[in-house]
């Protein structure tokens, strides 16, 4: 069977694309509405996790390389930009070069800003990454070559947002003030299970999106899942915003 032609999808897609836009938002921003705005809050971990790394003592490698496996799994902010970076990728080696280069932001600065204990302003951290979802999708419609007449690399893209996962994350450990005796073989393990994770993802992912590619109806619901990735990040920027001005603004 030949493999479909990402030329020929990005041409059917923007074509049919135009009246599919309002739906696209209203399915996106409906779903996002319905999550509660405490759930909302990217580089969440669940209570019971929380309480589990702050109170671990001893070198714990398969329990925090689970904690890091669940936390990429159940993370919709890098799911969602990990979607955008392989929407138009159809060899499996720009797929493996792009999620390398994630891969390399994401951990550099999730080590980086753990061990030194750098951290940032966790509701600003996290609007970049909503952004960063936000800009994926732009760059998957085109957008910045047709509005700017400029198309950003995407690779070096790729990784500049990779750092910014990463930073976000080390900043949600850097709350649970994890010790510091074992918090580097805990840290590794934690990243390890991170990346497995992101393993386990991108493997669903590639599968649907070969099957939805296949699929007569790929070249005019393309554009529309474009729009609704970005309506996504704009929605999870927004409540990050939100929740800044609201709790932490002076």
């Amino acid at each position: 069977m030949r493999w479909p032609s990402r030329e020929r999808d990005r041409e059917r897609a923007h074509a049919a694309g135009a009246t599919l836009v309002s739906r696209a938002i209203a399915w996106g921003a409906s779903l996002l509405v319905l999550l509660a705005p405490a759930q909302l809050l990217a580089h969440g971990i669940a209570r019971g996790d929380k309480g589990f790394i702050q109170e671990s003592t001893g070198i714990l490698l398969v329990p925090f390389a689970y904690l890091g496996a669940k936390h990429m799994v159940t993370g919709y902010d890098h799911l969602l930009f990990l979607l955008g970076v392989i929407f138009w990728l159809y060899r499996l080696r720009d797929v493996a070069l792009y999620v390398t280069l994630f891969a390399i932001g994401h951990s550099s600065t999730l080590l980086l800003g753990t061990l030194t204990g750098t951290g940032v302003n966790p509701f600003l951290v996290d609007t970049v990454i909503g952004l960063s979802v936000v800009y994926k999708a732009m760059e998957n419609l085109g957008a910045f070559r047709r509005w700017f007449g400029v198309q950003p690399d995407p690779r070096l893209a790729t990784l500049i947002f990779g750092f910014c996962h990463g930073l976000g994350l080390a900043t949600k450990l850097l709350e649970f003030e994890m010790p510091r005796e074992w918090m580097f073989p805990n840290l590794v393990a934690f990243n390890v299970g991170v990346e497995v994770g992101q393993l386990l993802a991108l493997g669903a992912m590639l599968i649907a999106m070969g099957a939805w590619r296949r699929s007569a109806r790929f070249g005019t619901s393309a554009y529309a899942a474009n729009v609704w990735i970005m309506t996504a990040g704009f929605i999870l920027a927004g409540y990050q915003l939100t929740g800044y001005f609201v709790y932490d603004a002076p």
